[in-house]
Order: structure tokens, then C-alpha cells, then sequence
């Protein structure tokens, strides 16, 4: 609750400290994916609903900042400006005040984008979020998650919702298992142990996307997961219980089939759980893949502990 904000610098075997700073207000959510990974641009939101860019070779004021929220940011994400260079360089935020925005940091006046509650509506805790779809200049779509088991998708170029269901358990986390190619699968990480599978290549009229369940085996809250850069179909899945678990999804043998009416339908594959270890006795708060290494990664957990481990034989799954 101090605003703390270190940078870490992997030597060897060892952890070292190498920035240290403290804000005004708590941080609770920050990505790299806002401006490029080789820029190192910093997007965090904090306690009181405010959006920052930051430097972290310089962390005296930040290049970027706006009101986001009226309170809490429980969650941001980046997209633009990548490897590829399609779009603009884009943060997505969602807040507990039930409101899903996207901002471009090139300007900060408004949002460039906004999913927000109508009025008379209940207002529903935003949890998670997440852009994707962004393999060219113009499309983009985003992933919402709610405390109440919504999840929505919204295309940015349309302007509407695209997509809507409800997983009955609070949604923690949802990713795309890549944001710059055209949507393949998505992942939907909730309370009551589940993880949520979803075919994106293919979307029903009526019945949408077609989806996959895993229930991970000790019973607890899925608070992420995180696809493996270097093979899509691979995830990490953090455990409440401090649990790290690798799953590995597999194709049917026909994707996209006909319905009655002759109109196309996604099949879902499944879900094989390759491996778990116990690494903590809290819960993993966070987690990320390196895009470099294949198979090193860091998580943080409610421990207050940084771990970095390494995950061996991925290239064998």
C-alpha cells in the first residue's frame, strides 16, 4: 500500500534490485505490452483509478498518465505498436466501477474506446481484460471479465459488442493465445477451479464460440493463465493454492463443422493438464512467460515473493 515499484535485473542465478521508487498511491495492475517490448515502457494502475506510462530508466514522472477510473484499476493491458507494428499503441483498462476503456498514449483527453455499465444497469466489479485480434492496422478486439461470470467481447473497429456469455463464476483472468494474428482461442480463468477454453476461429450466430472446460484437480480459485509464446497451445495456470499447472490443448480432428441449418459451428478440443509443482503456500497472483527463453518464467504470489523458474522438455509437448 505504498506505491512501491521495483525493477529486477536477473544475474545468474540471483535476483538484484536495481530500481527502486515509491509512489503517492498503491499500485495494483501493470503490463509491458503498452509501447512495444523494446521500448520497456511500463502502463501500471494504481488505487485510485490512475492510468501511468512509464520510463524505467527514468521513473521521476510518468510519460503518460489520465483518470481512468473513479477507483480501483484491477487490471491493464497494451497492444499496438509491437513486433509487427499494427495499430496504435493502446492500453486497456477495467475498473471497480464496472467500466472497460482503451486509451491511446499518444493523446489524454478521453478514452479511445468505452464498454460501460447503461444507465439504471447494476454495476458489475470489471476484473480482467484483455486486447487481441490485432493482426492488421485496423482490428482489434477486447476480452472483459466480471465479478458475476460475464465475459464479452468487444470489436473496437464496430464499435459494439460481439460476443457475450456467462461462466457463473467471477472471471480473474482472460487472454488471447495471441494478440496479433486473427483470433484462434481464448482463455477464461475463473473462481471454483476452472479454466475455460474457447474457439474463436469460428462463431455460431447462436450459439457462439464453441468452448471446453478443465477443473484443475486441488479444487481452488484460477487466478491466470498464460499461453507459452513460443507454442500457442501451451499455458501455465496459477493455482489458488499456490500451484503452478501446464496444460496442453488439443485440436479435434475437424475444427468447424455444419449445424442442422447447414450454418458453421466451431468443436472445441481439450484441455490435457501435463504437469503441476507446488511452488508456494499463497496463491500466484501473477505470472509471465519470457518471449525469449522458452520455458523461463516469473510469477509473483500473495507470499510477497518474486519467483523465476524455468520450465524444461516444452518442445517435446
Amino acid at each position: 500500500m505504498t506505491g512501491a515499484l521495483h525493477v529486477y535485473s536477473l544475474n545468474g542465478t540471483e535476483l538484484e534490485c536495481v530500481t527502486q521508487v515509491t509512489k503517492p498511491t498503491a499500485f495494483k495492475c501493470g503490463t509491458f505490452g503498452a509501447s512495444g517490448l523494446l521500448e520497456r515502457r511500463l502502463a501500471t494502475g494504481d488505487f485510485g483509478g490512475k492510468l501511468c506510462l512509464w520510463d524505467l530508466e527514468n521513473t521521476a514522472a510518468p510519460l503518460f498518465q489520465a483518470q481512468a477510473h473513479a477507483s480501483i484499476i484491477n487490471m491493464v493491458d497494451g497492444c499496438g505498436g509491437q513486433a509487427k507494428g499494427f495499430g496504435a499503441p493502446e492500453v486497456a483498462t477495467c475498473g471497480r466501477d464496472g467500466c472497460v476503456r482503451v486509451w491511446d498514449v499518444r493523446q489524454q483527453d478521453a478514452p479511445v474506446a468505452a464498454l460501460e455499465p447503461g444507465e439504471g444497469q447494476q454495476v458489475r466489479d470489471a476484473w480482467c481484460v484483455s486486447l487481441g485480434n490485432s493482426f492488421n492496422d485496423e482490428e482489434r478486439c477486447l476480452l472483459a471479465g466480471y465479478d458475476n461470470g460475464d465475459v464479452k467481447m468487444f470489436d473496437l473497429r464496430m464499435n459494439r459488442v460481439r460476443w457475450e456469455a456467462n461462466v457463473r463464476n467471477g472471471v480473474c483472468g482472460v487472454e488471447f493465445d495471441r494478440r496479433d494474428i486473427p483470433m484462434n482461442k481464448f482463455l477464461v480463468s475463473c473462481l471454483e477451479a476452472q479454466v475455460h477454453a474457447y474457439d474463436a476461429r469460428t462463431q455460431h450466430p447462436a450459439k457462439g464460440f464453441a468452448s471446453v472446460t478443465a477443473k484443475i484437480p486441488q479444487g481452488t480459485t484460477v487466478w491466470g493463465s498464460r499461453t507459452l509464446p513460443q507454442n500457442r497451445d501451451v499455458c501455465a495456470v496459477q493455482g489458488g493454492d499456490g500451484t503452478l499447472y501446464l496444460y496442453k490443448y488439443r485440436y479435434p480432428d475437424q475444427r468447424r463443422i455444419k449445424d442442422p441449418d447447414n450454418v458453421d459451428m466451431g468443436v472445441a478440443g481439450e484441455m490435457e493438464l501435463v504437469t503441476s509443482r507446488n511452488l508456494s503456500t499463497q496463491p500466484l497472483g501473477s505470472f509471465d512467460w519470457s518471449p525469449d527463453k522458452e520455458g523461463l518464467c516469473v510469477m509473483s504470489g500473495f507470499d510477497q515473493c518474486v519467483r523465476v523458474a524455468i520450465v524444461t522438455k516444452l518442445n517435446k509437448l
